[in-house]
């Protein structure tokens, strides 16, 4: 079976073919960063305008990757939210007309699953059950994940996500967009200073996070001063190491509450270099063994959204080839009959 995966929640356009017999038959995505660079942050109106001009090129393109016809696919999976719901409504819209033409099904899915299974479209891929952080964009929660469908959620951000924090720190720091991977590469260049940012909820007890005081704690240290550039630097070192020291032992107590011994990590944060080495080294000193997604598959993507279209479709669930489709820009994964 054959499934065209369309995503486009935000500022990137992601179409994919996933084949349950073959695996991956070819992705393409187009970021909308350059255009958005002028303007700080994602622009919506931009965004879909955007979405609108680049789905059937890169559809075609893949296709040709592939090697398949439009023919040949059997469903059509596309992420309904949570994200912008004029970015939302170009993807479900055309995947719809489309699947209505070709006579198959169309399947919404949700953006954050697609994310949190996208670690099993790697070489090696983890075998249920494990724990998962997600981190990406406006989420960071820590789940138990039994197989596909089946999540209980152990803990989640109570404000601002680790991805949050990212770029809203950049911002002050005085970086460009996308604030997070310029944090981090000025983090780089940076070390150890007498400057110690706190670890929010770290000795909590539980797995809840929460990143808004951090970001509150460097606004102190920039208000009113002109920090060198070596300053610059150690405060973004100083902040990246206190965010993935967090992110690193919850998830290393969450894995060795729900007594496993592994650890999947997906999500856009996921692909932060310096996470990775933490988590790691933490998870190795715990037995644990840690599996991430491909670094091109930790923003958002197509694969990601064909895969879980895949596995829903494999499982039983019923798309829709009546042209009818709805979005859900905010959809709370509580609210999606998809946590346990």
């Amino acid at each position: 079976m054959i499934v065209l995966g369309i995503e486009s929640s935000c500022d990137e356009t992601g179409v994919a073919l996933y084949d349950t017999g073959r695996g991956l038959l070819g992705h393409a995505v187009h970021t909308q960063v350059t255009m958005h660079e002028a303007y700080g942050g994602v622009v919506p109106e931009l965004a879909s305008r955007d979405h609108i001009r680049r789905l059937i090129p890169l559809l075609e393109r893949v296709l040709v990757e592939a090697g398949v016809g439009k023919a040949d696919i059997d469903g059509i999976a596309y992420t309904a939210g949570p994200g912008l719901a004029g970015a939302l409504l170009v993807g479900a819209s055309f995947a719809a007309a489309l699947a209505q033409a070709l006579d198959i099904p169309a399947l919404p899915v949700h953006h954050l699953e697609g994310h949190l299974l996208s670690p099993l479209l790697a070489v090696d891929a983890p075998s249920f059950p494990f724990v998962a952080l997600l981190v990406s964009g406006g989420h960071t929660q820590l789940m138990r994940v039994a197989g596909v469908g089946a999540y209980e959620l152990l803990g989640e951000s109570v404000d601002d996500a680790a991805g949050e924090a990212f770029d809203k720190t950049a911002k002050l720091l005085g970086l460009g967009y996308p604030g997070g991977p310029q944090l981090a590469e000025l983090a780089g260049s940076g070390g150890p200073s007498a400057l110690r940012l706190p670890r929010p909820m770290l000795r909590s007890g539980d797995f809840q996070f929460s990143f808004s005081g951090l970001k509150t704690a460097v606004l102190t240290q920039v208000h009113g001063r002109n920090l060198a550039a070596q300053e610059r630097a150690n405060l973004a070192w100083e902040f990246q190491e206190a965010v993935t020291e967090v992110l690193a032992v919850k998830s290393v107590m969450a894995v060795r509450h729900c007594n496993l011994d592994r650890l999947v990590v997906a999500g856009g944060v996921g692909a932060n270099r310096r996470l990775r080495q933490r988590l790691d080294a933490d998870a190795a000193a715990a037995g644990i063994r840690v599996h991430y997604p491909e670094v091109a598959l930790c923003t958002d993507n197509g694969a990601m959204i064909a895969y879980c279209g895949a596995q829903r479709l494999l499982a039983g669930q019923h798309g829709s080839a009546d042209g009818a489709f709805g979005v859900r820009p905010r959809w709370p994964l509580q609210e999606s009959g998809l946590l346990l």
